[in-house]
C-alpha cells in the first residue's frame, strides 16, 4: 500500500476501502463490466441474446483459471489479454465469440476503476458526514469558549473555539459539495473502442454505452476518447482540497497541543507509548498521519497535469500513470479521513488554558474594542493614534495595559474604571463568533444527516 501507515493505522477501520481496491475486486469489476457490456449489446441487437446470457453467467471469479491467466501474462506481455483469454475459455463456445466485442482494453479497465472509485467515493462522503457531525457537536459545545485569535503567528483579537470550528465546517462543506458536484463528470463509462469514435460498433455503440452507464449507476462519457484525463485529474484535485481542510485542522491540533499552548490535545489512552527513549512522550499520532498523507497527495496534482498532456488518441504512459495515481489517491485520502473522524470525535479541549492564553497580554488584545469606543467620540484616525501610543507603552515599557489606560486623563473622563476593565476582558469582544458557531453547527448537522443517509 502506498499510503503512509503507522501503528495508529492498526486501530482505525478503513470502512472497507482496502477490500474494494484489492486485486480480486478489480477482477470482479472487470467481469461485471464485461457482463453489462454484453447485455447492453444484446439489448441493442448487436450480439445474440444467447451469447449475452452465456457471458453474463460465466462472468464469475470462480470460473476463471487464474493460474492459467498468470502463465499467459508471462508469455504475451499484456495486462488484460490474459484475462480475456481465460474468460473466453470459461464461456460457452458460441458465447465466447462475443466477449469484449467492439471495445478495447482501456474501455473496460478505466470504466472498472471508476466504478470501484465510486464505491470508495460513497464511503468517503459518509465519513465526511461523520466528521461534520463531530464538528457540529464541537462548534455548539464551544461556541462561547474564549481563546486568542491569531494572525501572522501573533495574538490578534479574541475569538471563540466554536468560531474556529465553524471555519473548518465551512471549508469542509465546500469540499463535500465539490465532490458531489463532480460525480457526473468523473464517474463516466467509456465504450468508444480503439480511438473513441465507436468504429467497431457504429451508432449502436452510443446507446450501448448509455445502457452500461445506467446499469452501473454511472454516467456516459460524451466523447469516450482515451486521451481525456481531465475528469481523473479533477477528482485527484478535489480529494487534495478535501484533505487540505483536514490537514488544516490537524496542523492546529498538532501545534496548539504543544505545551507552550496547551489548548487542545488528542485523546490519550493509557498504555500508548510515544517514544522508545523518552518515557514522558505523548505524541499526536492522528494529526501527524493526516499531515503526512495529505502532503503526499498534493504532489500528485502537478504530476497528473503533466501526465494528462499526450499527443494523439491514446497513450499508455499516461493512463498507466493515472491508474496508479488514482488508487494511491484513494488510499491516502482514506488514511486522512478515517483519522480525521476519530480526531474530531475524541479531541480534548482545554477551556481554561484557552482563556488563560486569551488573557496573556492582560487585555491588550482588546485594543480594537477600546479604540472603537474612543472613535465614537473623536473619530477613527485620532482614536487609532491614541490607542497605538498606549499599546506601544505596554510593549516597550512592559507596562500593564489597564494601568496605562487609567493614567490617561482624557480616557478616564470618557470612561469609568469599570467600563475600561470591561472593555479589555476577552469574553467581551468575540464579535458574532458564538452566533456563527451556532449557525454552522446546524448546517453541519443537517449535511451530516444527509450524507450518512446516502443523499
Amino acid at each position: 500500500m502506498r499510503a503512509l501507515y503507522d501503528s495508529k493505522s492498526k486501530s482505525i477501520s478503513d470502512r472497507g476501502v482496502n477490500e474494494i481496491l484489492s486485486g480480486s475486486e478489480k477482477l470482479k469489476t472487470w467481469l461485471l463490466v464485461e457482463a453489462e457490456l454484453a447485455k447492453a449489446q444484446a439489448e441493442e441487437g448487436f450480439i445474440p441474446w444467447e451469447a449475452a446470457e452465456g457471458i453474463s453467467q460465466s462472468c464469475k471469479l470462480e470460473n476463471l483459471d487464474l493460474e492459467e491467466m498468470e502463465r499467459i501474462k508471462v508469455k504475451v506481455g499484456h495486462g488484460f489479454v490474459p484475462f480475456l483469454k481465460v474468460l473466453v475459455k470459461a464461456c460457452p463456445k458460441e458465447a465466447g465469440k462475443y466477449v469484449h466485442y467492439g471495445v478495447t482494453t482501456q474501455n473496460i479497465q478505466q470504466t472498472s476503476q471508476l466504478y470501484q472509485m465510486k464505491k470508495v467515493h460513497d464511503i468517503f462522503l459518509k465519513t465526511c458526514g461523520e466528521i461534520l457531525e463531530n464538528l457540529s457537536v464541537l462548534a455548539e459545545r464551544h461556541k462561547d469558549t474564549v481563546m486568542p485569535g491569531r494572525t501572522h503567528g501573533k495574538h490578534a483579537i479574541p475569538i471563540t473555539y466554536g468560531y474556529k470550528v465553524s471555519v473548518w465546517i465551512s471549508e469542509l462543506l465546500n469540499a463535500v459539495e465539490r465532490l458531489q458536484e463532480c460525480e457526473k463528470r468523473v464517474f463516466q463509462v467509456m465504450m468508444g473502442g480503439a480511438v473513441g469514435s465507436f468504429n467497431a460498433m457504429g451508432e449502436v455503440g452510443i446507446h450501448v454505452q448509455e445502457r452500461v452507464a445506467k446499469a452501473l449507476g454511472m454516467y456516459a462519457m460524451p466523447v469516450p476518447s482515451r486521451s481525456i484525463s481531465s475528469h481523473k485529474e479533477e477528482y485527484i484535485m478535489d480529494l487534495a482540497l478535501l484533505c487540505n481542510v483536514c490537514h488544516k485542522m490537524a496542523e492546529e491540533v498538532y501545534y496548539t497541543g504543544m505545551e507552550e499552548f496547551g489548548e487542545v490535545s488528542e485523546a490519550f489512552q493509557e498504555g500508548t507509548i510515544g517514544s522508545s527513549t523518552m518515557p514522558q512522550k505523548i505524541n499526536p499520532k492522528l494529526a501527524k498521519g493526516i499531515i503526512a498523507n495529505s502532503q503526499k497527495l498534493y504532489s500528485m496534482v502537478s504530476l497528473g497535469l503533466f501526465s494528462s498532456v499526450r499527443m494523439f488518441e491514446g497513450d499508455s504512459s499516461s493512463y498507466m500513470l493515472y491508474d496508479g495515481m488514482l488508487e494511491e489517491a484513494l488510499e491516502l485520502t482514506s488514511q486522512v479521513l478515517m483519522r480525521m473522524e476519530e480526531l474530531t470525535r475524541t479531541i480534548h479541549v482545554n477551556k481554561e488554558k484557552m482563556y488563560e492564553n486569551a488573557w496573556k497580554n492582560r487585555g491588550l488584545d482588546n485594543s480594537e474594542l477600546v479604540m472603537m469606543n474612543v472613535a465614537a467620540k473623536i473619530g477613527k484616525d485620532k482614536a487609532h493614534g491614541l490607542m497605538y501610543e498606549k499599546a506601544m507603552k505596554v510593549e516597550l515599557e512592559g507596562r500593564d495595559y489597564l494601568s496605562v489606560l487609567l493614567e490617561d486623563e482624557y480616557l478616564t473622563e470618557l470612561f469609568s474604571r469599570e467600563e475600561l476593565e470591561a472593555m479589555i476582558r476577552p469574553e467581551n469582544y468575540v464579535g458574532c463568533g458564538s452566533k456563527i458557531a451556532e449557525i454552522m453547527a446546524e448546517k453541519a448537522a443537517d449535511k451530516a444527516k444527509g450524507l450518512m443517509e446516502g443523499k
